[in-house]
């Protein structure tokens, strides 16, 4: 899991994307599995999205492996009454905004991707600080045994 540390550097990114964009009325960043790391959702349930977003992830990745497209990049779905945005942010997790309709679609993208590689950078930076195990400082080779200031065997002449 994403310390405490980096999920508050999450939070602050998604603060000052939506700060940016004043058309987003949420915004959400997950783990590829649905976990939410972190979210300015108001009166959305951000668990579920997350959940969801896990969902559409999963099925979009099947659709660009069986057409050829290569690796997720993002996912637009448009409702009647607005937008939800869903960007690749590193390897190990996902950004997905909320929109109004009236938002300009190419400012979404533009910001969308720009908080999606911050964040993937955050979250791909603290996964790997967890997971790398403590470098440990090689072993000394053996010491002979012998005894402290004792003269070692000569050879007869």
């Amino acid at each position: 899991m994403v310390p405490e540390a980096e999920t508050r550097d999450v939070l602050d990114e998604l603060q000052r994307l939506r700060a940016r964009v004043p058309l987003l009325s949420g915004a959400l960043a997950a783990s590829t599995d649905g976990l939410v790391l972190a979210h300015d959702t108001p009166g959305v349930e951000a668990e579920g999205v997350a959940a969801l977003t896990a969902a559409a992830l999963g099925v979009s990745i099947r659709m660009t492996d069986a057409t050829g497209r290569g690796g997720f990049r993002e996912l637009l779905v448009r409702g009647g009454s607005g937008y939800i945005a869903t960007y690749a942010a590193g390897s190990s997790a996902v950004l997905t905004l909320l929109a109004e309709d009236r938002i300009n679609v190419g400012r979404l993208h533009l910001e969308g991707r720009r908080a999606g590689a911050r964040i993937g950078e955050l979250v791909d930076a603290a996964l790997k600080r967890v997971e790398r195990p403590a470098a440990t400082p090689p072993a000394a080779p053996p010491r002979p045994a012998t005894a402290p200031n004792r003269a070692l065997p000569q050879r007869p002449t």
